[in-house]
């Protein structure tokens, strides 16, 4: 397929941009440093010498709770064993709960061990026998009982709330965006038919657009503090009162577009150019096959990657910067998802804390980093640049205010590096800066090259409109002339001009020779050229 990018055009039955998955943690304020916890225990809890003791007495009692409530609702408790799958085991009773509807109610209690950081005691040095010695504190990671609430809710359709008995008690929360929209369309009477946790169709597509874009901080908050006052908590009416309540922060934030193709066979197209035409445009480092098999460091100099990956039958292609990821794949063999998964919001320069502005500005980066992949992988099919521009770029010239930049010579190794590194999809999060183009040229160009060689192609390649400072920052991004151009010289060079001098080279094996069409092609030019030559001289 040669222009892939049509597909989207032509055969698409519908697009939704949504939120997916979000996964929250709540933590107490008040619970963060060693002199919050000993106020607690002392002074709000009465315990005469603030230590692990005292909060064991009040995870006990936290336990105690939590199976008197699983007893007089009713609610099976399941301890998990090591690899089961979880949400396997909780979906039979979340899909017999959204059957009867209600207000929502607790299916399941499952019960894990697993590690988590816990505030730990032990008497200081030289006062191990003292009558009331003082107390050393510290976080440490411990193996304890996990909690998994989960909860089929009227609004947000199945979830979970995990937690432990140990301080700070903290809470983590699972939410799907795609399922609370499901619930809105269905409050509003509007049909649909659901793909997995997304969509395959709607009756009105515009309002289900509508829906996706108006879920807010609101929305989960109001989940969190509903669910709260309804399970048990190792916290008293007295211990809120007094200002010991949470506060919501971002752990997995995750943007999604969805396309569903009118026929199966159009998206398995789709993919099938893309992942072709990407192997040398976007850069990635390996292609990996995965077989019915089922992140990364958070410094800024973080190794950047492109994968391409087939799982069983379904393409998957995934970028990764710093600790999020950028993925593609085949939605049940209908539909594209593309989707940005946030791990740290940190990544993008946006807080943690759940409120309006961080969520808008989380929205934001989903919605663009989607865009600009899609648009990204649409130009890599277009027609090339046309030849006033390929003159512009190959040959000396000068920008509006009358500087000079260089010609990018193609098949120039130098030139061809600096083009090939800048198209990876990678960039395409939050552009790239001087470093991150001397490490990929690097690896391209199989020889050194330096930061003053970076400094002075990236001023050639401003002045020549390819591409452009990012504001108020020291990164740079590809324009849309820029990457056609790059793209144009990529594949040119690799496919078509270092592949035909490879098949035209004389020491091949005659087998291959005789086999390969372009070679018996350009042997019989030659003999011809030969024969031409020899009579033109003979004649003269």
């Amino acid at each position: 397929m040669t222009n892939y990018a049509a597909t989207l055009r032509d055969h698409v039955t519908l697009r939704c941009l949504s939120i997916d998955r979000i996964l929250l943690q709540a933590y107490v304020p008040k619970l963060q440093t060693v002199g919050q916890v000993c106020t607690f225990l002392r002074w709000q809890r009465g315990f005469p010498i603030p230590s692990s003791a005292a909060f064991g007495k009040i995870g006990k009692a936290y336990e105690r709770a939590v199976r008197k409530f699983a007893q007089e609702n009713g609610i099976p408790m399941i301890r998990f064993e090591k690899g089961q799958n979880k949400e396997k085991t909780a979906a039979p009773y979340l899909e017999a709960a959204a059957q009867k509807g209600g207000e929502g109610k607790v299916v399941m209690i499952g019960l894990a061990q697993e590690k988590a950081v816990a505030w730990r005691s032990w008497p200081a040095k030289g006062q191990e026998k003292a009558a009331h010695p003082h107390m050393e504190w510290a976080r440490q990671m411990a193996f304890v009982n996990h909690y998994y609430f989960y909860i089929w809710d009227p609004d947000w359709g199945g979830a979970f709330w995990k937690t432990n008995a140990y301080a700070p008690y903290p809470i983590w929360r699972w939410l799907n965006g795609h399922e609370w929209a499901k619930r809105q369309l269905e409050k509003n009477g509007v049909g649909y038919q659901a793909l997995d946790n997304g969509f395959r169709s709607c009756q009105d597509i515009n309002a289900l657009q509508r829906i996706c874009n108006r879920l807010g901080p609101g929305a989960v908050k109001s989940f969190f503090w509903r669910w709260l006052h309804r399970l048990p908590s190792p916290f008293t009416a007295e211990d809120w009162r007094a200002g010991y309540i949470y506060e919501l922060a971002f752990r997995q934030f995750e943007v999604s577009e969805t396309v569903v193709f009118d026929q199966p066979r159009s998206g398995r197209a789709w993919f099938e150019g893309v992942i072709r035409d990407h192997l040398d445009v976007g850069r990635p480092d390996r292609v990996l096959l995965y077989f019915d098999r089922s992140r990364l460091p958070r410094t800024h100099n973080a190794r950047f990657r492109t994968r391409v990956i087939t799982t069983g039958v379904d393409p998957n292609l995934s970028c990764f910067y710093k600790s999020s990821r950028l993925k593609q794949y085949f939605k049940e063999g209908r539909a594209l998802r593309t989707e940005l998964v946030i791990c740290d919001t940190r990544d993008f320069g946006i807080g943690r804390r759940v409120c309006a502005e961080n969520w808008n500005a989380l929205w934001a980066v989903g919605k663009e980093a989607n865009r600009r992949l899609c648009e990204a992988e649409a130009q890599d099919a277009m027609p090339a640049p046309d030849v006033a521009t390929f003159e512009h770029v190959t040959r000396p010239s000068t920008d509006e205010e009358g500087q000079y930049a260089s010609g990018l010579r193609f098949g120039e190794p130098r030139a061809m590096a600096v083009l090939g590194a800048l198209i990876g999809f990678t960039y395409l999060f939050d552009g790239f800066s001087n470093r991150d183009m001397v490490q990929r040229v690097q690896q391209l160009l199989g020889a050194p090259y330096t930061v003053r060689q970076a400094s002075y192609d990236l001023r050639r390649l401003r002045r020549k409109g390819l591409v452009r400072k990012l504001e108020k920052r020291q990164r740079y991004e590809l324009t849309a002339d820029g990457r056609r151009v790059a793209v144009l010289f990529t594949k040119t060079y690799h496919r078509l001009l270092c592949r035909g001098l490879a098949f035209l080279a004389l020491e091949l094996p005659q087998e291959l020779s005789r086999r390969h069409p372009l070679i018996t092609s350009w042997h019989r030019f030659n003999r011809e050229l030969d024969t031409h030559l020899d009579r033109s001289f003979l004649a003269a």
